[in-house]
């Protein structure tokens, strides 16, 4: 092989190589996004206000459906159950005092009382028929007549009026009367079931199964009523979440699957299918291409739920995402 054809080759591959570099060098470059993993946490709050007596769990510690998480400590509210537990008591006292009804002395009291108003009608029915006849012989006046007879009428009122009073005293309270009573009593059973109530809110027990996170209140701290005291978060429902630019967005379709790594789970490749895409509430803007054209660009949240469960996932993560 002579120098001139030596020379073609290291001219040819030269050029080649000149123009494979410019070919890469106008190709469009892979992007790569990275964002976090995030999973859906619980607060674990208290109904009633109190001192925290003691929490049952740590940072980091497994609890499930069930397991105590804390108690709180108030002692208003077992004041307020002595105080509805008395209520219901007089109550129940007044009922059954209305069901029995009059006692036997009152009864026969009663009872007495009209017998001794019937005996004073038959005095005064006998005194008006022996004045009413000494009228007619003319030796009693008709003044003195009806004075007597107006006794008479009067005796008879009156020993109806103790015959009604017995009867009352006997039959006992009017059926409305009992059931007042007896409505009475119950408003304050349900008081004592209320208070009862609060009082099973002063130990909690975790309503979902999890990781404890965080411990924001602790022993022989003063806890607000609904104020979170321990957080749990379920690494089971996590997700990752993306901060995308508006330009970028029409690469993210609902239920689109990407392909991602997780750094800190090694070089393995998770599935991960689009979820949600929603505006940030705080956005970062973009210079335009050109000045004075273009405009500034939005970010958008981007979730992504991962198609299996991953082992070893935590919350924090870093994942990244070719384009």
């Amino acid at each position: 092989m002579n120098s001139k054809n030596v020379l073609v080759i290291v001219v040819i591959i030269i050029v080649s190589w000149v123009g494979f570099t410019f070919y890469k060098a106008y190709q469009p470059k892979q992007i790569t996004l990275q964002g976090e993993i995030d999973a859906q946490s619980y607060n674990i709050s208290s109904k009633l206000p109190g001192r925290v007596s003691e929490i049952f769990v740590k940072k980091g510690d497994m609890v499930e459906v069930g397991d105590i998480v804390f108690s709180i400590s108030s002692p208003e509210i077992e004041a307020k159950l002595k105080q509805a537990e008395a209520a219901k008591d007089a109550a129940g006292a007044q009922k059954d005092q209305v069901n029995n009804g009059a006692r036997k002395q009152e009864i026969q009291a009663a009872y007495d009382q009209w017998q001794k108003a019937k005996a004073a009608e038959e005095l005064m029915k006998t005194t008006y028929k022996r004045i009413q006849r000494l009228y007619k012989e003319g030796v009693v006046s008709q003044q003195r007549r009806d004075e007597i007879f107006t006794q008479y009428k009067a005796s008879r009122y009156t020993s109806n009026a103790a015959k009604q009073m017995a009867m009352m005293a006997k039959e006992g309270a009017r059926v409305e009367i009992r059931k007042a009573a007896s409505a009475q009593e119950r408003v304050y059973a349900a008081k004592v079931d209320e208070v009862n109530a609060y009082i099973k809110e002063t130990s909690q027990y975790s309503f979902h199964s999890g990781e404890v996170s965080q411990i924001l209140i602790h022993s022989g701290e003063l806890s607000p009523t609904g104020f979170p005291i321990v957080s749990i978060i379920d690494i089971k429902d996590a997700w990752a979440k993306f901060a995308v630019r508006e330009d970028y967005l029409r690469e993210f379709k609902k239920d689109k699957v990407f392909k991602v790594r997780i750094p800190a789970l090694g070089s393995e490749s998770y599935e991960f299918k689009v979820t949600n895409i929603a505006v940030m509430g705080d956005y970062a803007t973009w210079k335009a291409t050109e000045s004075g054209k273009g405009f500034d660009m939005k970010s958008f949240e981007v979730e992504l739920h991962p198609l299996k469960p991953i082992e070893d996932l935590r919350v924090g993560m870093s994942v990244l995402l070719a384009l």
